[in-house]
């Protein structure tokens, strides 16, 4: 028993240790910088107990593979939180909001050598989640806040009348008057009700649905992370690629779920050639975002107002009326 109250007692004394949010967002606000040198990053962190959950916002150097930096990214801001918090890290969701021209050739986080693992554990590592979630903050915050202002006022009255024996509210008999008056066909009512079925659909709509559209799930080879990817950056990127093909001048790029199009207006060269190239430069770029959906692409070039059609090599022979009469 002595020895049991001793531990006790200096157990107490030890105290314990506890690690705020800003803390753990400092500090992988620091790992993003050292893994992009220049960049600042919007960094948000929760901790619950001995768990901490990080999200960061990250630009991208361009051109460089967005999975590969963002894989790159994630593993060193876990390692480095994990080992400078004591914390238990097991997501770090990564969204690109940005790509920005590089200030280094490469990024200077080398990747981390991955373990022989059997297949069963390379599937469920390999595992993406299909969309992530909305936490819906607004219509939250702005149905609790409406819920708890009526049952507040309805719950001060009550307790009114039933303790100090006052007098029901004006609006409370007021409403209950004129409730009494009006009937399930009376327009108003019709229309409050109508009113209030939309109100639930909406809910039960937000409720299934995971809302933000305009993300795109990443494939990573990273265990318990998640990643998404911004359309608007995949748009940029995909513009900017099919924009150094020789011969094009405007490019417009439409990303979605299942379909990524792309116009892109020839201002010189041959229409076929420039086709090819357009549309390969359009998968690589799509296929070095490893985005989870591989969507279609789909390139149409149209020539410009300004573009004629290339002139027949020299060697070519000639298919014009007045060459056939000399060949004659």
């Amino acid at each position: 028993m002595t020895t049991s109250a001793t531990t006790t007692a200096a157990a107490a004394q030890r105290g314990t240790t506890t690690v705020s949010e800003r803390a753990v967002r400092r500090i992988a606000e620091r790992a993003t910088t050292e893994a992009l040198p220049g960049r600042t990053p919007h960094t948000t962190a929760t901790v619950r107990g001995g768990r901490a959950e990080v999200s960061l916002g990250v630009t991208l150097p361009y051109p460089a593979p967005l999975a590969d930096g963002v894989r790159d990214v994630q593993q060193h801001v876990l390692a480095r939180t994990r080992e400078l918090t004591g914390l238990e890290v097991p997501t770090a969701r990564v969204e690109v909001v940005a790509l920005a021209a590089p200030r280094y050739s490469h990024l200077p986080v080398s990747p981390v050598e991955e373990d022989v693992r059997s297949p069963a554990e390379e599937d469920v590592r390999r595992r993406t989640t299909a969309r992530r979630w909305s936490r819906r903050r607004v219509p939250v915050a702005l149905l609790t806040s409406l819920a708890t202002l009526a049952c507040a006022a309805l719950a001060v009255d009550l307790v009114r009348v039933h303790t100090a024996h006052s007098p029901a509210a004006a609006w409370r008999v007021s409403a209950t008057h004129w409730l009494s008056g009006h009937g399930p066909g009376d327009p108003a009512v019709v229309i409050a009700g109508g009113l209030t079925a939309l109100l639930g659909v909406w809910m039960v709509v937000l409720a299934l649905t995971p809302g933000l559209r305009r993300r795109s799930t990443v494939r990573t080879g990273a265990d318990r992370v998640d990643t998404t990817v911004d359309r608007s950056a995949v748009e940029s990127l995909i513009r900017d690629t099919v924009a150094d093909v020789n011969g094009i001048t405007t490019v417009r790029v439409r990303v979605r779920p299942r379909r990524i199009t792309v116009r892109a207006g020839l201002a010189f060269g041959d229409r076929a050639e420039a086709s090819t190239a357009a549309t390969t430069a359009a998968r690589a770029a799509v296929t070095s975002c490893r985005l989870r959906k591989n969507p279609r692409v789909r390139v149409t070039v149209t020539p410009e107002q300004v573009w004629q059609r290339p002139a027949p090599a020299p060697d070519e022979p000639s298919t014009t009326p007045a060459a056939k009469e000399v060949d004659q």
